[in-house]
């Protein structure tokens, strides 16, 4: 490896476009040669150690090797890395020194994707996984009246999950979501408000909520929340009707192909509401850094998505703007007291700062005590059976620094990572979302 360059490391972080549609893209032979590039870069670095068990797992196998370098790796192991890898993309925004524009131009997280893209095409993926990817048709399925009391006892059941995790793989221990037949979609349908909406900045002060399949089916009230905050703040808010999950599980198991079809239902609606005023904001990280940033850099041509990266914002993103206008209120009722917000990974690298916690902090007698560390949830990566004590383990330094803490509440903009908490402090609390805790403040 030749010595690193003095020059271009100290810019920001570059993203370039993923090349799926390339020939080269699906080249095994090219597939395996950048990996072998960019793990020699990571071996000899090795900053990235501490973050989630992909490094770990590659620097275990560089030492266990004969050379003792990446070229001593039986590239048939190379997909160990690539295993748990869950996209999280802060070794890339934090810690790699050496992403483009540095000329060895590292995207680690983006060649683990093509990894599991290559590996979608060729070996497809098993009952599972597609299960667990398939967020609206076991939303819809689970939430069926008579049905969904049935899967919510057995999710809770120990025997069941214990049938679960020997036949299925899904962790007996992993905390699973609950399913409402009474969704946030049901429950705001024929939504109006009377608000007049009144422009501040970038935003035009109108709101058309995607409610994501987590927000839709699993924690509807989480909608309902934002749609409180929001029109106490004279923000009228509306829904979007027949919106598709975002795509952010499929392209985690790297089914390019069913992302690009989410994107073929989702984009046309979302750029409707935007050509009528609205913006677009989602109460997940994960499904707004989807729009924001992988689907552009997945269709870096397509104007309709950029129009949709453009107007589509962090719940608490939007409502800073406003506050930088003065047009957010104060009102508030109520402190909090000593609250530990978890900053969830895929609000991080959306690079709009730490936007909840300087909201909280506008609440008086309130204290903010930041986490900036992985719950190493993803998703589905703490719900596989064989993922589920490494993503325990990456938690583990966050519910640590709770512990020590001691707050009132915890809290996290990624739901499914506060439970992940939840489950790593096993003393019966539970996470309080940020948008909840707002609207406890405001006394609504």
């Amino acid at each position: 490896m030749s010595s690193a360059p003095r020059e271009g490391s100290l810019e920001a972080p570059t993203r370039h476009p993923l090349d799926w549609k390339s020939d080269d893209f699906w080249s095994e032979q090219s597939l395996f040669a950048e990996m072998e590039r960019a793990f020699d870069i990571c071996h000899g670095c090795r900053r990235c150690v501490s973050l989630c068990q992909s490094f770990p797992t590659l620097f275990d196998l560089v030492d266990e090797s004969e050379t003792m370098e990446v070229d001593g790796v039986d590239k048939a192991d190379y997909f160990k890395v690539v295993d748990h890898c869950y996209l999280c993309d802060l070794c890339y925004l934090t810690k790699c020194p050496y992403v483009p524009p540095h000329e060895w131009n590292l995207d680690f997280p983006h060649l683990m994707l093509r990894a599991k893209a290559f590996h979608f095409r060729n070996e497809g993926a098993g009952m599972r996984n597609k299960l667990l990817t398939s967020t609206d048709t076991v939303g819809k399925l689970a939430g069926i009246p008579i049905i969904v009391n049935v899967v919510n006892t057995a999710n809770r059941s120990k025997p069941v999950r214990k049938v679960l995790d020997k036949l299925a793989g899904i962790h007996q221990d992993a905390i699973l979501p609950e399913y409402h037949s009474n969704t946030l979609q049901k429950r705001l349908r024929g939504h109006e408000s009377s608000l007049t909406a009144k422009a501040a900045g970038r935003t035009t002060g109108k709101v058309a909520l995607f409610a994501t399949c987590y927000g839709n089916y699993n924690e509807p009230e989480l909608g309902e929340d934002l749609v409180t905050v929001f029109e106490h703040n004279d923000i009228p808010v509306t829904t979007i009707e027949k919106e598709q999950c975002c795509g952010m599980p499929k392209l985690e198991l790297g089914d390019l192909e069913s992302v690009e079809r989410a994107k073929d239902a989702n984009i046309p609606l979302l750029v409707k509401m935007i050509d009528e005023g609205w913006d677009i904001v989602g109460p997940i990280p994960s499904c707004v850094l989807m729009f924001k940033q992988e689907l552009p850099l997945m269709f870096p041509d397509d104007a309709d998505v950029l129009k949709v990266r453009d107007h589509i914002f962090d719940p608490f993103e939007y409502l800073m703007l406003r506050n930088k206008e003065g047009v957010l209120k104060t009102d508030f009722k109520t402190g909090l007291g000593k609250i530990v917000y978890h900053v969830a990974c895929h609000q991080r690298v959306q690079r709009i700062g730490l936007k909840t916690r300087e909201c909280l902090q506008l609440i008086p007698d309130t204290e903010i005590v930041t986490i900036e560390r992985c719950s190493g949830h993803d998703g589905t990566y703490a719900v596989k059976s064989e993922f589920h004590e490494f993503s325990n383990k990456i938690c583990r330094p966050v519910v640590n620094k709770i512990k020590q803490e001691d707050p009132v509440a915890y809290t996290s903009d990624c739901p499914m990572a506060g439970h992940q908490i939840e489950n790593g402090l096993k003393n019966g609390t539970h996470p309080q979302h940020p948008l909840t805790l707002l609207k406890q403040a405001y006394g609504l």
